[in-house]
């Protein structure tokens, strides 16, 4: 990373369970279970994967919702919490 790069390193993780995200006033949709790119930011983390369908999906979710999920064991990273 170069000295002016403040884009952080992504981050992995999985997802187990029901963990879910929510567009604008939408209903919650599923993040599948398995594997994950995590990319943080100073108020979310969002959300990379790719379904069994081959579909991209992505999706940011607040830090504290992100945080819920990580205490009680639905998003696991690799590297502990952060």
């Amino acid at each position: 990373m170069s000295q002016h790069d403040t884009t952080p390193a992504p981050r992995h993780a999985t997802v187990h369970g029901h963990v879910t995200y929510r567009v604008g006033d939408g209903p919650d949709l599923p993040i599948p279970e398995g594997r994950v790119e995590l990319l943080p930011a100073p108020d979310s983390v969002t959300l990379s994967w790719t379904a069994a369908n081959g579909a991209a999906g992505r999706a940011a979710l607040p830090r504290s919702q992100y945080e819920q999920y990580v205490q009680r064991g639905g998003i696991v990273p690799d590297d502990g919490p952060h």
